[in-house]
């Protein structure tokens, strides 16, 4: 396997990397030989199988730091990048990605708790506005590298209604607008930001969704391949756009579903 980025004392920040898409980016940017930060919040009953995994990265041969926070916080965001100033030194941030699954999944109508305005800014705030907030604060706190690559996860519900994700949809929406943003604004500082968009994935977040089984069964339905998108299908591509190769790939929305979306 070609290690692209060891010995070079880069690192990658995964917002939201102990499990799914953002877990299994971070095992394969490690394979790669890219230094890992994932900034993470589970319960204490989640943590021994998340440590598991956790070992297997710093296995690979990277360093490996850890926040169990609420990267949401901006206090624990400010004090979260201040330490990794502080334990990267001279290395610079390659890649970050941002993998939060934090919203609310209401009806609209015909239920005892309804969709409200407030659960809208919550979930727009987590899935969306986030991103902004620590590409910014790590900007301000001059810890990117010369072509650092900021990449986020969409999904199918941008354009589509499914029940209960008016909420999550309009995140996914600002979440793209906001890339694109970063994409035209930060591109003078050598910045590259892009947006993922896979196929359904069998994770913790899809599972959350009324009717994730039809969901997953239309999807392979609707393959070429006859398979659902997995977490290392969407892993690979992060690590593509994170190669010198990939430098002019810039504010784009991208499938990745093995042509899903094509029928």
């Amino acid at each position: 396997m070609s290690k692209d980025f060891e010995n070079k004392n880069l690192w990658a920040i995964l917002l939201g990397g102990s499990t799914g898409l953002g877990l299994a980016t971070a095992k394969k940017l490690a394979a790669h030989g890219m230094n890992i930060i994932i900034v993470h919040r589970n319960r204490k009953s989640e943590l021994p199988e998340i440590e598991s995994d956790f070992e297997q990265i710093k296995g690979l041969g990277v360093e490996l730091l850890t926040f169990n926070q609420d990267l949401l916080k901006a206090e624990k965001r400010t004090q979260i990048i201040s330490e990794i100033a502080s334990a990267v030194g001279k290395g610079t941030i390659k890649a970050l990605i941002h993998s939060i699954a934090k919203g609310n999944l209401k009806p609209m109508t015909d239920a005892d708790h309804v969709l409200k305005n407030d659960d809208f800014h919550l979930t727009i705030d987590a899935m969306a506005v986030s991103l902004y907030d620590w590409v910014k604060s790590c900007f301000d706190a001059g810890l990117f590298a010369a072509d650092t690559r900021i990449i986020s996860f969409t999904s199918e519900g941008n354009t589509k209604a499914w029940k209960n994700y008016a909420a999550v949809s309009a995140a996914k929406v600002t979440l793209e607008a906001i890339t694109r943003g970063i994409a035209y604004e930060f591109a003078k500082y050598g910045i590259r930001a892009n947006c993922l968009q896979p196929g359904a994935v069998d994770t913790q977040s899809l599972r959350k969704i009324p009717g994730h089984e039809e969901i997953i069964s239309h999807s392979i339905q609707r393959n070429p391949f006859n398979r659902i998108t997995i977490p290392e299908d969407v892993a690979n591509v992060v690590y593509l756009l994170c190669k010198d190769e990939a430098s002019w790939i810039n504010g784009c929305i991208i499938p990745v579903n093995g042509g899903e979306h094509l029928n």
